[in-house]
């Protein structure tokens, strides 16, 4: 693989948005167009707990995106960070992307001090699992949400 992963960029905005909406299709989620520019800002803004990787191509063309997030927890007394969103170009699966992406988060919050990174994906993404189930562990906890 020679793809570059690195942090997002201001000039990365054009590239992530394509990205960015394909995955929120895949998840079958519309957001307005006012909550993508927030969540960029925040990716970009050294003060917020919020970071984001791409993955880049020879060509410079960026293939993936990944976003996180670091916050306390009443079960550890390091920082942990929740790896929320990873999503990588159709054409690109398969080369090692998601696991370069995952990475670069690890990598960030092993340089946070962070004692635990987990995430969370569809049961019915069988792609994902597959990636998930050789680099880490199941928890075996199920998410519910409740409307506020």
């Amino acid at each position: 693989m020679n793809n570059t992963v690195r942090p997002f960029e201001p000039n990365d905005h054009a590239q992530w948005v394509p990205l960015w909406e394909a995955y929120l299709h895949f998840y079958e989620t519309v957001l307005p167009k006012e909550q993508y520019n927030l969540t960029w800002s925040r990716l970009l803004d050294p003060a917020e707990p919020m970071h984001g990787f791409g993955a880049f191509d020879e060509t410079g063309r960026m293939i993936g995106i990944t976003h996180a997030i670091f916050h306390r927890s009443c079960w550890l007394p390091d920082w942990t960070c929740y790896l929320q969103d990873l999503y990588v170009a159709q054409t690109q699966r398969g080369k090692r992307t998601g696991e370069a992406l995952i990475e670069a988060v690890a990598d960030l919050a092993r340089a946070n001090g962070a004692g635990r990174l987990y995430w969370l994906t569809h049961e019915s993404n069988s792609a994902a699992r597959r990636l998930y189930d050789r680099i880490a562990q199941n928890s075996g906890f199920i998410q519910y949400r409740k409307a506020l």
